[in-house]
């Protein structure tokens, strides 16, 4: 891990690589993933090709789970009320470093009360691939889930995020700019930092929570690194800091959730 944060210099995005890696210690669904069978795309392929469209599925609220029979698979929640006649709100969260779906189970009120539909991958192995320094087999997956759920759901193309905590905090602020045309919003809770591959397309907007006693990811990384460096490129970020060590408070998860629907 890189010390004395505070001394660091500000450098490109496209520089960006692995700051401060934190430590690494579908029934149907599962006929539709095209990952298990064609790996010839490139392993730093950051695109993801997946679209909102008219769906022309059936779905049912609650939550559904992906690929039971996959060791680790993908959760998709459907907000009670939620009807294809109107389009929905779509969340993609990503759990941190030797995390799980199930991490995620506590945003499922909040999704009700905003009528969000939750998608909830989890990576290929412990962590997220680009942690590990090129995308990959995550990048194919969470394209898969995410055309899964488009063939069911109306997706609202204004209100697409993807969010994280930890490890899946810097994913998200490491694929969410290459997808910007899918993205509109990016949420980073505890980040370590960004790698970024080319293209870098869009500017979603992005909100960066932190603890500040955070004895894993020190809060000086998202305060002096990651946030003024996507404010030098143009990006809108709305910056949070709360006292409390390498966790996501639930205050700070609502706020975020709100702000997602109200900026």
């Amino acid at each position: 891990m890189i010390k004395n944060w505070e001394q660091q210099q500000l450098f490109s995005r496209k520089n960006f690589f692995g700051v401060a890696l934190e430590r690494l210690g579908l029934v149907s669904f599962c006929q539709s993933i095209s990952y298990v069978k064609n790996l010839r795309r490139s392993s730093e392929d950051p695109r993801l090709t997946a679209r909102p469209h008219k769906p022309f599925r059936d779905v049912t609220s609650g939550e559904s789970r992906l690929g039971p029979e996959l060791d680790r698979g993908a959760l998709l929640y459907i907000p009670e009320g939620h009807s294809n006649e109107t389009p929905s709100p779509l969340a993609v969260f990503l759990h941190g470093g030797g995390g799980g779906a199930h991490y995620w189970g506590r945003v499922y009120s909040e999704c009700d009360h905003h009528g969000i539909i939750a998608v909830v991958p989890e990576s290929r192995a412990r962590t997220w691939d680009a942690i590990g320094g090129e995308f990959g087999l995550d990048v194919k997956f969470l394209d898969s889930v995410l055309r899964y759920t488009f063939d069911r759901c109306t997706i609202d193309l204004e209100r697409i995020a993807l969010v994280g905590f930890s490890d899946g905090a810097s994913y998200s602020l490491s694929l969410g700019p290459s997808n910007g045309d899918l993205f509109t919003h990016l949420v980073a809770f505890s980040p370590g930092g960004s790698q970024l591959v080319e293209p870098v397309v869009g500017l979603p907007k992005i909100f960066v929570a932190h603890g500040t006693e955070d004895s894993v990811l020190p809060v000086s990384i998202s305060k002096n690194v990651i946030v003024p460096t996507f404010q030098i490129d143009g990006y809108e970020v709305s910056y949070r800091e709360f006292e409390g060590g390498h966790e996501l408070p639930q205050d700070v998860l609502v706020e975020a959730l709100d702000w997602f629907m109200e900026s």
